[in-house]
């Protein structure tokens, strides 16, 4: 063999050598090339979760290896419940379904719901583009700009139903602050409730999301046609100035770890999620594909067009966290947690 040759044929070990390296390093790729990958989302087309899992299925593909091609698949039913039974027990497991849910399901088993039938924790956690902050609302005319006339003046609140979590919301305010909302169930939606506040049927909505508020109804405290008294949730937000942080007004540190754990849907945000038995890598993957998504200018730009939030995106270690926790309270908590749920 001349030397020349010699040359030439180390080289080409030296790139076959490569080249099987690079394919052994890029699993990933070889999975999610050509692949379609479904995110099931619990709610009916057309709401903000729907529209969020929509913006999402049309930028996360360019940050998974592989590229894959993503769907959104919508399963709605018992407020969410359904969804996320199916993600546990019945998803296929291989990092090709993924889901996104509302916030309220993680913590139905802690609330002893039957119909829930998953454990919360043995989820694949990616992460969510958002907290959510919360504010009870009054609309301008009624007289309580305060806390203490909270306390002092029984106020007609709406809500969809008893076991809602705005009335939910409600009786956790009232059993905390000392304030005496009088949930009025029979509202099918928010909107709903916003105009009867409107024609003065109700004085306010115990739990109006301030993400919310700001899609539907953006100029009403600009426009001071309705006031926030409180706010509350994971933190407290600072597009919201001086309105009371309802953590803050609360010295009993029982009273204090209930608001926390109750808090948990909020913190959780628009959480997206892997079935158990997902392979670790790729749930890592995922995970890492879904936070370059949330930081994506073409994404945000995006969102920030169709009205979604996107203002504090967190991962999915972070999301186990918040949900472990709430699952260590102790018994007493998780007590008066389903006392509140189920009155």
């Amino acid at each position: 063999m001349t030397r020349r040759t010699a040359v030439h044929a180390t080289l080409a070990c030296l790139v076959a050598s490569l080249s099987v390296s690079h394919a052994k390093a890029n699993p990933i790729a070889d999975f999610y090339s050509g692949r379609t990958v479904t995110i099931v989302v619990s709610t009916s087309t057309g709401g903000g979760y729907d529209t969020m899992a929509r913006a999402i299925a049309r930028h996360i593909g360019a940050h998974v290896p592989g590229n894959p091609t993503f769907i959104v698949r919508n399963m709605p039913g018992a407020g969410g419940i359904t969804a996320t039974n199916y993600l546990y027990a019945a998803a296929a497991r291989d990092g090709s379904v993924m889901g996104l849910i509302q916030s309220d399901p993680p913590l139905e088993p802690l609330f002893g719901t039957k119909e829930a039938q998953f454990d919360p924790t043995k989820f694949n956690w990616l992460g969510t583009p958002s907290v959510e902050t919360a504010m009870v609302l009054v609309w301008h005319t009624v007289p309580v700009h305060t806390v203490d006339d909270l306390r002092k003046r029984a106020t007609q609140m709406g809500a969809s139903g008893a076991n809602s979590t705005p009335a939910f919301f409600g009786r956790l305010l009232n059993a905390t602050l000392g304030t005496k909302m009088k949930i009025i169930p029979g509202y099918p939606g928010q909107n709903d409730a916003f105009l009867a506040m409107e024609r003065g049927e109700l004085d306010g909505y115990p739990s109006v999301f301030y993400s919310a508020l700001s899609s539907t109804r953006p100029t009403w405290l600009a426009e001071k046609k309705a006031r926030a008294i409180v706010q509350y949730g994971p933190q407290k937000l600072k597009a919201l100035g001086d309105v009371p942080f309802v953590p803050d007004l609360v010295s009993n540190p029982q009273d204090k770890l209930l608001l926390q754990v109750a808090f948990t849907p909020l913190a959780l945000g628009r959480p997206l999620l892997m079935p158990p038995g997902v392979p670790a890598d790729r749930v890592a993957a995922m995970r890492t594909a879904l936070m370059e998504t949330f930081a994506d200018p073409q994404f945000q730009a995006d969102a920030k067009k169709i009205g979604l939030e996107v203002n504090a995106p967190r991962g999915g270690e972070d999301l186990l966290k918040v949900i472990e926790q709430a699952y260590q309270a102790p018994p007493s908590i998780i007590a008066r947690l389903r006392k509140l749920n189920n009155p």
